[in-house]
C-alpha cells in the first residue's frame, strides 16, 4: 500500500487522535490481508459486549464473515488496501471519503483522500525502485531447502505414516473405521432427531468456523484437557488435521442461531425429548449414546460462502445423517454427498415454516433406495409427541451417477478406499 504518510506529510488529527487509533484499526494497517487478529483491548471488549455494539473492520482479505476478524467484530467490510488505511485513519465508518476529510493536519486544515492518495507516477516509481527480478530469482532457487528448523527435524522412513498420539494438531482421523457394505447406506432412517433448526444464509463459516477458539468452548475445553494453555489455542483452520477439535467447533460460530436454543447465539441447542440445553457437541455425543441419529433443518443457501470440506466433514462425525433444506450451495452440497450425508431439499412453495415443524418431533425418511431407481421423492414422517404426524415428500439432492456410488459406499473415502483395494 503506497500513501503519501512519509515524512514531511501533515499530521492527521480528529475524532481519534495519532497513534490511538482503535486496536483493531491499528491492525487493519499493520496486517491488511490476515483473516483474523488478536483479542481487542478488555475495555473496549466489555463495552461491545455491555452495549451489545456492532463493532466494524475494514480488512483487504475475502474473510468478511461475521465475527471472523474478532469474535466482538460483527461487521467487516472488504475493500483495497489504500482505503483499509484510509478508514483506518478516519477511526470511522460514517464517513464519505469522497467529501469528508479524514482528518486535520497541524495547522487544523482538512486533509482528505484525495490529498494522500498516489498518482500512477508515484506508484510506478515506488515499484521500479523496490521490486528487482533477481529478488524472486533468489528465494524461488531456495524455496524448497527450508531453514535450519526445518532441515533438522526428524524424517521417517516407511511405507505407512506414524501417527503421534499425543499431538493436539494431527490425529488419525476415523472416517475408515465404520464403513458400511455398499448398497447398505441406501437404506430408510427411522426415529431421527434434528440437531438444529437453522435460517437462510447459513454459510460453511457459520458450521465450521475457522477462526479463534474460544476458551469457554467445547473445543477449548478439550485442548485444555489436554494440556494445552489457552494462549496456544491457535484456531480452527491452523487445527484442521485434528478432528477431535474440528468437531467440536461445527456449528460452533458464535453468532449462528440456532432456533432449537432460541434466545442463545453459539453452539447451542436442546436435546429431546429432555428439553435440556446444551452444546451442539455434548448433545451429538448424548444423541450417540443413545443410538439416535440426527438431521439439521435449514433454509435457503444452506452451505454458501467458501468450499471448506470440514463444514461436510464435521456434521458427518457429529452423527448427522441427512440435511432437509430450501436450496444449497452446489459445492456445499456434493461435499455432503461426499461425506455420506443425505442432503434432501424441500419441495417448492414448501418451507419448515409451511410445514408446521418445530424441531422437537421424531424423523423418518422413507423412498431413498427408490429416489435411485426412478427419482422420485423421499417421504419424511415428523412425529410429535403430541402422536401428531406430519408427512411431506423432498427431493433427493443427490444428482449424479458418481454421486449416487459415492453415498451408496457410504461416501467418497470408502469409495476410493474400495476401488485401491480392487485394483
Amino acid at each position: 500500500t503506497i500513501l503519501r504518510l512519509a515524512a514531511p506529510s501533515p499530521r492527521l488529527s480528529g475524532s481519534t487522535p495519532p497513534c490511538q487509533l482503535p486496536q483493531f484499526m491499528q491492525w487493519a494497517i499493520r496486517k491488511p490481508s490476515l483473516p483474523m487478529s488478536g483479542p481487542l483491548p478488555q475495555r473496549v471488549a466489555e463495552a461491545v459486549n455491555e452495549g451489545d455494539l456492532v463493532a466494524a473492520a475494514v480488512l483487504s482479505g475475502n474473510r468478511n464473515f461475521e465475527g471472523r476478524i474478532n469474535p466482538l467484530v460483527r461487521a467487516n467490510y472488504l475493500a483495497s488496501p489504500p482505503l483499509v488505511v484510509a478508514y483506518a485513519l478516519a477511526g470511522r465508518m460514517d464517513i464519505n471519503l469522497d467529501t469528508d476529510p479524514l482528518g486535520t493536519d497541524q495547522q487544523g486544515k482538512n486533509v482528505y483522500l484525495k490529498d494522500i492518495w498516489p498518482s500512477t507516477e508515484e506508484v510506478q516509481k515506488m515499484v521500479a525502485g523496490s521490486v528487482r527480478a533477481e529478488m524472486f530469482e533468489k528465494e524461488y532457487s531456495q524455496v524448497f531447502e527450508g531453514d535450519d528448523q526445518w532441515k533438522s527435524m526428524e524424517t521417517p522412513t516407511g511405507e505407512l505414516f506414524q501417527w503421534q498420539a499425543d499431538s493436539t494438531y494431527v490425529k488419525h482421523p476415523p472416517y475408515f473405521e465404520k464403513m458400511v457394505e455398499p448398497g447398505t447406506a441406501l437404506r430408510d432412517f427411522k426415529g431421527l432427531r434434528v440437531l438444529a433448526m437453522l435460517g437462510d444464509s447459513i454459510t460453511t463459516d457459520h458450521i465450521s468456523p475457522a477462526g479463534s477458539i474460544a476458551v469457554d468452548s467445547a473445543a477449548g475445553k478439550y485442548l485444555m484437557e489436554q494440556g494445552v494453555k489457552p494462549a496456544d489455542f491457535n484456531s480452527y483452520g491452523s487445527r484442521r488435521g485434528n478432528h477431535e477439535v474440528m468437531v467440536r467447533g461445527t456449528l460452533g460460530n458464535i453468532r449462528l442461531r440456532n432456533q432449537l436454543a432460541p434466545g442463545k447465539e453459539g453452539a447451542w441447542t436442546t436435546h429431546y425429548p429432555s428439553g435440556e440445553q446444551m452444546w451442539i457437541y455434548d448433545a451429538s455425543v448424548r444423541y450417540a449414546a443413545e443410538g439416535v441419529g440426527l438431521i439439521i433443518i435449514a433454509g435457503k443457501e444452506y452451505g454458501s460462502g467458501s468450499s471448506r470440506d470440514w463444514a461436510a466433514k464435521g456434521v458427518q462425525l457429529l452423527g448427522v445423517k441427512a440435511v432437509i433444506a430450501e436450496s444449497y450451495e452446489r459445492i456445499h452440497r456434493s461435499n455432503l454427498v461426499g461425506m455420506g450425508v443425505l442432503p434432501l431439499q424441500f419441495q417448492a412453495g414448501q418451507t419448515r415454516e409451511s410445514l408446521g415443524l418445530t424441531g422437537s418431533e421424531r424423523y423418518s425418511i422413507e423412498g431413498v433406495a427408490d429416489a435411485r431407481k426412478d427419482g422420485s421423492r423421499a417421504v419424511i414422517r415428523a412425529a410429535g409427541d403430541d402422536r401428531k404426524e406430519i408427512t411431506f415428500e423432498a427431493i433427493v439432492r443427490i444428482d449424479t451417477p458418481p454421486e449416487w456410488e459415492y453415498y451408496n459406499s457410504g461416501g467418497i473415502l470408502p469409495y476410493v478406499l474400495r476401488q485401491l483395494a480392487e485394483s
